[in-house]
């Protein structure tokens, strides 16, 4: 009954900032660690309720018109097949590693985002003369989607996060539409880590289920929030989401 009373409402913390920025995995998952489930088992049980959850936001995009027309749609599909692919590769190289490597991962993570978001004032404002072509843009997306889809699968803390910086800093694609990108392209890998999981037994079903529930709530209002405010509400949102995890880091969970 503890795991549930740490994990549950942590997940609807999580659900809330990985529908706006990204990121909700910094929560999670150490909740899970924290509550004594162990990294593996945590891995897979964190992917049941994140799976759920996502699959909510990604909806209500969906439903605002933020993936609409040829070209979105082809990028949103394609994204989410690369995705796929790279998150079952990172699945199954998490199942060989130790314990120790899965919970000191964010050690190495945590420079290089900090850095990007701090540089990256815009946070995909949109300004004039920006776009890239859209091969290059297919290009960018879609080699993040198989990278950042990898470590998803390996590990996971961060995805949303990661993709939503590519996409607007590199791919200059606008707050919004990016979101919406980053959820199709987070529930594929999601998906296809959790599939891996499950088959590998490590998966925790009374624990994920409960705290999808929660997860699935967090994302209802957070991916709201977005709608609503868009770009103005997201930067500071993951500047928080940062600061949280140099705490995790800091404190050596």
């Amino acid at each position: 009954m503890l795991q549930f009373l740490i994990v549950c409402p942590m997940m609807f913390l999580a659900g809330l900032v990985d529908a706006i920025a990204g990121g909700g995995g910094l929560i999670s998952l150490p909740a899970y660690i924290i509550a004594g489930v162990p990294p593996h088992i945590a891995l897979g049980t964190n992917k049941l309720a994140s799976s759920m959850g996502t699959s909510v936001s990604t909806f209500r995009y969906l439903k605002n018109g933020y993936i609409k027309g040829k070209y979105m749609v082809r990028l949103a599909v394609l994204a989410a097949v690369t995705s796929l692919i790279g998150s079952t590769i990172g699945a199954n190289l998490a199942l060989l590693v130790s314990d120790a490597v899965i919970k000191n991962m964010m050690i190495v993570v945590l420079p290089v985002v900090a850095v990007y978001v701090l540089w990256n004032k815009n946070m995909g404002a949109p300004t004039e003369g920006d776009m890239l072509s859209e091969r290059a843009t297919f290009l960018v997306a879609m080699t993040a989607a198989f990278f950042i889809g990898g470590y998803d699968g390996f590990y996971g803390p961060g995805t949303g996060t990661f993709m939503i910086l590519v996409l607007t800093g590199v791919a200059r694609i606008e707050m919004r539409q990016a979101a919406a990108l980053t959820k199709v392209v987070n529930l594929a890998s999601n998906v296809a880590a959790l599939t891996t999981f499950v088959i590998n037994g490590t998966v925790y079903y009374q624990l994920g289920l409960a705290a999808g529930v929660f997860c699935i709530a967090g994302h209802y209002l957070g991916s709201g929030l977005v709608v609503q405010n868009g770009q103005k509400i997201v930067r500071p949102v993951v500047l928080v989401v940062l600061a949280i995890l140099f705490i995790k880091v800091i404190s050596g969970l």
